[in-house]
């Protein structure tokens, strides 16, 4: 994952699905509708295009993350359609055996 600072790409380390799990547990964040890996997504996604930026901190990323998850106005598979077609549109090939 990348993002831009200053100009310039920089390598950022996606979070792992302990670190989410965690870092939700620290911030009292509790999620109702997740599915699998969404919320992994969804903080990988919200660190590497906003986080430092207008979500401040971890604290906010949490915040979001829920926000994101828990969004009524979304239909379930919301989350996962939308890295469907994210890797799609960065030409990303899934190995499907390697998700199942």
């Amino acid at each position: 994952m990348y993002t831009e600072v200053n100009g310039k790409k920089q390598y950022i380390q996606p979070y792992t699905k302990e670190q989410v799990d965690d870092m939700l547990e620290s911030y009292g964040i509790k999620i109702k509708r997740n599915k699998l890996y969404d919320h992994v997504y969804v903080a990988n996604m919200c660190a590497n295009d906003y986080l430092g930026k207008s979500v401040i901190d971890e604290n906010h990323l949490a915040m979001f993350i829920r926000d994101m998850i828990d969004d009524p106005d979304a239909d379930e598979g919301f989350i996962f359609n939308r890295w469907y077609a994210d890797q799609m549109y960065m030409d990303n090939p899934i190995d499907w055996e390697d998700m199942v």
